[in-house]
């Protein structure tokens, strides 16, 4: 019997890690590869064609979602989310019948998910059915996101607690588990808290990734200057400047830079 071949996709390594001394103890699966974003994991897909995959739901500059979207459905394996506990995105996958793992994934819970992405694959229009589950499960995700957007971000300064209005922001930059954020009127602030899960109580129409440890807001930004190597420096009102990835230089292309 042929071996089910699996990819992981997350970007914190130790749960990469986790999830392939789980996989390893089943004799039917062979891992053949990994990525940590959702860029590289859809590269992976590509050239590898894995029967399953892994993917974190929450990874930086391109969510589990993001990248299956931008997968034909001739590329589409089966794919099974791996997520925290998140209300919304349980609540979107059970509607819809599409797998998912919570964190930390137990033994028996992979087995279940690899059985029927087993029992899935001998099945002829698996892809057809996955594809539309997926198409589904994205746009109530995106929906649900939507009602959870913030307008003041909660910042504690001694003894109190500063209402930061979204509006204001300039920049938001990761250094580890703290975010530094930096306003029009070039005040400064640190939470701590994960970019990729603030992003996502962001609206996406005002705010956009530059790379995996910057957003900014789209309303404060000035010029725009191309770098060698297809990047970009972006500068902001404050007179703060930042690099966009390559990744997300793409993007800002695609959102700012045409008529």
């Amino acid at each position: 019997m042929n071996k089910l071949r699996v990819i992981i996709a997350d970007d914190e390594r130790p749960a990469r890690e986790f999830l392939k001394s789980i996989l390893r103890k089943f004799e039917n699966v062979e891992i053949v590869g990994e990525a940590e974003n959702g860029a590289d994991a859809v590269e992976l897909i590509k050239s590898l064609k894995p029967d399953l995959a892994l993917l974190d739901l929450k990874m930086p500059e391109m969510s589990g979602i993001d990248a299956v979207r931008l997968l034909r459905r001739s590329q589409l394996p089966q794919v099974a989310f791996v997520t925290a506990h998140d209300e919304f995105a349980v609540q979107a996958f059970e509607l819809n019948a599409v797998d998912y793992l919570l964190k930390p994934v137990e033994h028996l819970r992979l087995a279940e998910t690899i059985k029927r992405a087993v029992e899935r694959l001998e099945r002829d229009d698996w892809r057809s059915v996955e594809s539309e589950k997926l198409r589904r499960v994205a746009d109530v995700y995106d929906d649900a996101g939507r009602r959870e957007l913030i307008d003041r971000i909660p910042v504690r300064q001694r003894d109190e607690i500063l209402l930061v209005p979204v509006r204001e922001v300039a920049a938001i930059v990761a250094d580890g588990e703290l975010l530094h954020i930096t306003t029009v009127a070039r005040k400064k602030y640190v939470i701590n808290y994960r970019l990729k899960d603030l992003e996502l109580r962001l609206d996406p129409s005002d705010f956009v990734r530059l790379s995996r440890g910057t957003i900014v807001n789209l309303s404060m930004i000035t010029t725009i200057h191309p770098m060698p190597g297809g990047t970009y420096l972006v500068t902001l009102k404050n007179g703060e400047q930042h690099s966009s990835s390559r990744l997300q230089s793409r993007i800002l292309r695609d959102r700012l830079l045409h008529i």
